[in-house]
């Protein structure tokens, strides 16, 4: 084991570690196990030796390192337990013609870490999982939030949230799941699916679809991070880059998105002087390493679109020196890149800022009655341009018929609030 060093703060350090390191650790456990269900729970075994062990004998000078030699220990022995280990030594043997096995050995497999880390996105966002555990797995296996934590993000109890990892993780084993990196078509067509489950979980945390919060931060930056995670690990894709570039873009408005009495703000009224900086600058950044790829000839998609978009709106000092006709220009392109009616609606309110109210309802129009049937956001839009365009009693309507659609106590009194004052 490393050196131990004193700290005021061990139980801090111990969940910045885990925080840190529970994907690498988790990965490379089911590397070893092929049981991403053992894995977890050899991972959290570590975790649980280092909050009884670590306050009394000081933090180890590499944490990471001391929870992967504590979770290879705790499996070994488990293997040495359960006979597993003298099956697969006999399998092992018998397939290298005799050769002595030896359990793997985790250290010495160093270089192979990072890939860990992106079998196991790709594996907790596994086709035979629904989109919502897809979520929850992946923000248990590789954001290594507790179930707790992800409850409480989803508004739904820890029981259930639990049971929704259990049968996910069921429907991996009962699936034959590979802890492997898919190729071709296949690798295309799962990674689509890994960046959209990022970009859910960035979604409620941005903007709730439910409950008294307008935002949970929690959610948001998690995404952020599991983001950057899959950018660091497949620099060269364009739409990786653009996921990265759309999250922290949009991220940097949420220290404005409510006013000092916790009040939400709508985006042409927020103070910009208090958007994240930092944030925007990281997120151009992304932008533009995804801008040179494109150059090169790699197709954009939705990730890269919309960051291009949100782009628009951070480099805007001010909400009038927005560039509309840039936006509405990039919604077009969207629309035949990425189809769907939450896109419309977006080009709708693109098309009303950058050529009127009219041009945004037709736009809005096209979409039908039917589109989002239950959600807030098409009569929301419509009451806004109804209320540009001068037709106050109408735009009341609509507003007044968006506030009876959502489940976010914010959003609704938003709606409420903007039917008095059309």
């Amino acid at each position: 084991m490393p050196a131990q060093t004193n700290t005021d703060d061990p139980n801090g350090v111990i969940v910045a570690a885990w925080r840190a390191e529970s994907a690498r650790l988790v990965g490379a456990l089911t590397r070893m196990t092929r049981d991403v269900d053992l894995a977890e729970d050899l991972a959290q075994d570590a975790l649980v030796a280092a909050l009884e062990q670590w306050p009394a004998t000081g933090v180890p000078q590499n944490p990471g390192a001391w929870l992967m030699t504590t979770a290879k220990r705790r499996g070994v022995d488990h293997f040495r337990r359960t006979d597993v280990l003298r099956r697969k030594i006999a399998e092992l043997e018998h397939a290298r013609g005799g050769e002595e096995a030896q359990v793997p050995d985790l250290e010495a497999q160093i270089d192979y870490i990072e890939d860990d880390v992106l079998r196991l996105i790709f594996l907790s966002c596994h086709p035979s999982l629904s989109a919502d555990s897809r979520a929850a797995l992946t923000l248990r296996l590789v954001g290594g939030l507790t179930t707790a934590e992800i409850a409480r993000g989803f508004l739904v109890s820890e029981t259930t949230m639990g049971q929704r990892i259990s049968r996910a993780k069921k429907t991996l084993a009962h699936a034959h799941a590979a802890f492997e990196l898919p190729t071709g078509q296949e690798r295309t067509d799962r990674l689509d699916d890994v960046m959209g489950v990022i970009y859910l979980i960035f979604n409620e945390g941005y903007a709730a679809t439910a409950g008294a919060d307008w935002m949970r931060p929690d959610l948001a930056n998690e995404a952020i991070r599991l983001a950057r995670t899959l950018a660091a690990l497949a620099p060269a894709e364009v739409e990786v880059l653009g996921l990265q570039a759309l999250l922290e873009l949009q991220a940097s408005r949420m220290p404005a998105r409510l006013d000092s009495d916790g009040a939400p703000v709508l985006l042409e009224a927020q103070d910009r002087s208090r958007w994240d900086q930092t944030l925007i600058r990281s997120g151009l950044e992304a932008l533009h390493r995804a801008e040179r790829l494109a150059g090169c000839g790699q197709p954009v998609g939705r990730y890269f679109l919309q960051a291009s978009i949100a782009a628009q709106h951070a480099r805007a000092e001010r909400a009038e020196a927005t560039d509309w006709r840039r936006i509405a220009a990039l919604y077009d392109v969207l629309a035949t890149a990425a189809p769907g009616p939450v896109v419309e609606v977006n080009r709708a309110v693109a098309h009303g800022r950058a050529f009127g109210s009219d041009t945004g309802l037709a736009v809005l129009d096209a979409l039908g009655e039917e589109a989002l049937p239950d959600s807030p956001l098409v009569p929301s839009v419509r009451g806004d341009l109804l209320e540009r365009a001068g037709l106050h009693a109408q735009a009341r309507e609509a507003f007044t018929e968006a506030a009876g659609r959502t489940k976010n106590e914010g959003e609704r009194a938003i709606l409420r609030r903007r039917a008095q004052s059309a």
